[in-house]
């Protein structure tokens, strides 16, 4: 009897042991996540042209928001070497950068494999972090009704986790922007709601194709001013032709989503290099 509870008590220390080793790289892992994605944006932003960028524009006369619309001006500079992306992974095709938030990332989607790039970084690794990317389901170039944007809720920050921050209503009004750089152009987005929402599959869940279940998803999104938890602006006015992106995370509830949606108000194109 003695020997068996010897053996016994030498099990649960291993147990213990192993454990705490699992715990512990669990926590090394989360505290690093991002690292490679920092290494990375100091290769390929140039952080001078994107705070001229993103410069405040002045405030309009009108409410901006009440006739969404996509303006062509003159060519912009890109501070993103697309180039070099490209050389790394040809699945990166955007960028996204967030004022306000540590939010400055590349966006990939892979061909065939939707769920890649929620254990893959830019590079190919197997890590938690995974990537910022969209599914095979948008196209590449903004042009649906709805662009679903994916990304982790790492506890150090990095990643989706600031998106979380859009719950707080002053937040919510003081950081409306989202901009989006392709090699072709530069997108500017104005946040319009930020909610909690069930894990159905957006895009499997609505054809979007189809003006009437559009024009009802948003009603649906606009009647959630009612709800006190919600935050969506009262000055946007949403239509057929609105140009939407979703940035979707995850909670500390397995079946919600948090979701920060933006409208399409913006658009000029990268100047060419002479």
């Amino acid at each position: 009897m003695k020997k068996f509870i010897k053996i016994l008590a030498v099990v649960l220390i291993m147990a213990g042991i192993s454990c705490g080793v699992v715990a512990f790289l669990h926590y090394r892992d989360e505290q690093n996540a991002g690292e490679e994605y920092e290494v990375l944006r100091e290769q390929v932003v140039d952080p001078v042209v994107s705070e001229e960028d993103q410069e405040e524009p002045e405030e309009p006369e009108e409410p901006e928001l009440l006739e969404p619309s996509v303006i062509e001006e003159e060519g912009v500079d890109c501070p993103i070497d697309f180039s070099a992306l490209q050389e790394e992974n040809p699945d990166i095709y955007a960028w996204i950068q967030i004022p306000g938030t540590c939010i400055d990332y590349p966006i990939l989607c892979r061909q065939g494999d939707n769920g890649y790039y929620l254990t893959h970084t830019y590079t190919g690794k197997t890590k938690k972090e995974g990537a910022i990317f969209t599914e095979d389901l948008n196209s590449l170039d903004f042009s649906d009704p709805n662009t679903v944007i994916y990304g982790h809720n790492m506890k150090n920050g990095s990643m989706f986790r600031e998106l979380h921050k859009y719950k707080d209503r002053a937040f919510f009004e003081e950081n409306p922007d989202v901009i989006i750089y392709t090699p072709q152009k530069m997108l500017r987005y104005h946040i319009f709601a930020a909610y909690t929402s069930d894990d159905s599959h957006i895009l499997k869940s609505n054809d979007f194709t189809d003006e009437d279940i559009f024009l009802n998803y948003l009603q649906k999104i606009l009647d959630r001013k009612k709800n006190m938890s919600d935050n969506v602006s009262d000055d946007i006015e949403l239509g057929s032709e609105s140009k939407l992106i979703t940035l979707s995370t995850c909670t500390s509830n397995a079946e919600k989503r948090f979701l920060v949606q933006a409208i399409l108000n913006e658009t000029k194109p990268i100047k060419e290099e002479k």
